[in-house]
């Protein structure tokens, strides 16, 4: 017998890229293709640094507010620091909401790439961030703080990112640190639907019963806080 976690209807992703930075979809394209799994909405959050932040981000909310209406699925702009200094990160966070993002993620600390030590750390201390994605293997002390401070730490299905996902649910959960699950999306493939997101979760150490608190209940209030 093949177990159905009892997940949400509707998906709600807080981690895609589009072309404009190193995705490979359209905008336009990646809202078909949430549409068509089932999204409720999907954060454009593409890569930035200082070099690049305000005319990304200010590209991602025009855009958004084009496209707003024409598929039903929620387009909303967001920004992911990557590989910026640490002390960097609150400014660059407060920067991207000046300029039309309505969800930070930060670039953690995962195993997959060489991230400066202290970025985890500078993320969940900030009052602008609202993700910390992929942050490999977080101190508990950390994640207690992302708890105090409400920054959401991710889960991932992306490749490579994905090797700390079981430590990561089971030190959020210990401490009641918000918890997501992303894709962090570059390709059509990548998207899941609400059922693919549920299994992913359950298989990251997510109980059945704190499913639609990771999948729907964090997000939608990262979305409209």
């Amino acid at each position: 017998m093949t177990l159905e976690p009892d997940g949400p209807d509707r998906r709600y992703e807080l981690h895609a890229h589009s072309y404009l930075v190193d995705g490979e979809l359209l905008p336009s394209e990646l809202l078909r293709r949430a549409e068509v799994k089932d999204h409720a909405a999907l954060v454009f959050a593409e890569h930035v640094d200082v070099s690049n932040l305000e005319d990304a981000v200010t590209t991602l909310a025009e855009t958004c507010d084009e496209l707003r209406g024409y598929y039903d699925v929620e387009p909303i702009p967001g920004a992911e620091l990557t590989h910026v200094p640490p002390e960097t990160i609150p400014d660059l966070a407060e920067s991207a909401r000046d300029n039309g993002a309505r969800v930070v993620l930060v670039h953690g600390e995962t195993p997959a790439e060489p991230v400066a030590p202290g970025t985890n750390e500078a993320a969940v201390r900030c009052d602008a961030v609202d993700v910390l994605a992929h942050p490999g293997l977080i101190e508990p002390e950390l994640a207690a703080e992302a708890a105090e401070n409400d920054v959401a730490l991710e889960l991932t299905t992306k490749r490579g990112h994905c090797l700390a996902n079981g430590w990561v649910a089971r030190v959020a959960m210990e401490v009641r640190a918000p918890l997501v699950l992303n894709t962090d999306a570059h390709v059509p493939g990548d998207l899941l639907t609400p059922e693919e997101a549920a299994v992913a979760a359950m298989g990251a150490g997510v109980p059945e019963r704190m499913l639609k608190w990771v999948l729907e209940e964090v997000p939608r209030r990262l979305i409209n806080p």
